[in-house]
């Protein structure tokens, strides 16, 4: 599905047809199939909103450079949209940056809020990286990218056990668009919410792998810290991405978390 919302594009998904709203929110270079893993474990008890970020995927671009309070307005146009008055984020990586910025923008809007190998500051990833990043991708396009990002997301056994699954995120890298990936990159770069976490009033799930070195360890345990209400799940055998890399173990604590959420009204 597709609309128009503050001057673009936006194209979307909607699964399930009962229970509480769950926005799912993905990856820099990826788009709203990162998340098929997911579908069969929430679908039954929720309906799932799933869309491409603004540049990414099937949704138009505009000129750079972005903020993540301009993404967060994304989505708050696109719940309005659908008629979603309240839901659950589930945000991974800078879906999870959004999701933080959503969330201090309009608490009123979440029961609750999943923040997946994410960061509220960068510090294992330096502005001058992000920096390097756009100025690869306007000079040379997306695809000299592609490959470091796959080396960082993935574990080695992983990428030679499922080269399939590898090569599925790789093309969504490789079809990223110049702006779009130059813009969210921007976005990113200027992340800083720890100081102001302890106003996101909501119950957080903060998910880490464990071998995730982009948002690493300490990252996740920042982000728990600082949130009022927070729970720590750290995924074994997995790099950065680990809802494609072990979603049983993702969707076990995604679905606790949502139920348990749920039951506590």
């Amino acid at each position: 599905m597709r609309t128009t919302i503050n001057g673009i594009d936006i194209d979307y998904a909607i699964d399930g047809e009962q229970g509480p709203w769950v926005i799912m929110s993905h990856s820099l270079g990826c788009d709203q199939a990162m998340w098929d893993h997911q579908l069969d474990a929430l679908k039954g008890q929720y309906r799932l909103l799933r869309y491409d970020t603004r540049g990414h995927g099937a949704s138009r671009a505009s000129a750079p450079p972005y903020t993540l309070e301009l993404l967060a307005d994304d989505a708050l146009a696109l719940m309005d949209h659908v008629g979603i008055d309240k839901a659950h984020w589930v945000g991974f990586s800078m879906g999870g940056m959004i999701g933080q910025v959503f969330a201090l923008k309009h608490p009123e809007r979440l029961h609750s809020i999943v923040l997946a190998d994410t960061t509220s500051a960068h510090t294992s990833t330096p502005h001058s990286m992000w920096a390097e990043r756009i100025r690869v991708a306007r000079e040379q396009g997306i695809a000299p990218l592609v490959q470091p990002a796959i080396s960082r997301w993935f574990t080695e056994g992983f990428r030679t056990a499922s080269p399939q699954e590898t090569e599925r995120i790789a093309s969504m890298i490789r079809s990223t668009s110049v702006d779009g990936w130059c813009g969210c990159c921007a976005a990113i770069a200027n992340i800083d919410t720890t100081a102001r976490l302890h106003e996101i009033p909501c119950p957080a799930l903060v998910i880490v792998g464990e071998h995730d070195i982009g948002t690493p360890l300490a990252a996740a345990l920042d982000l728990q810290r600082h949130l009022t209400a927070s729970t720590l799940v750290v995924v074994s055998d997995a790099a950065h991405m680990t809802c494609v890399e072990q979603p049983a173990q993702f969707n076990r604590a995604l679905r606790q978390f949502l139920d348990g959420v749920q039951a506590a009204g």
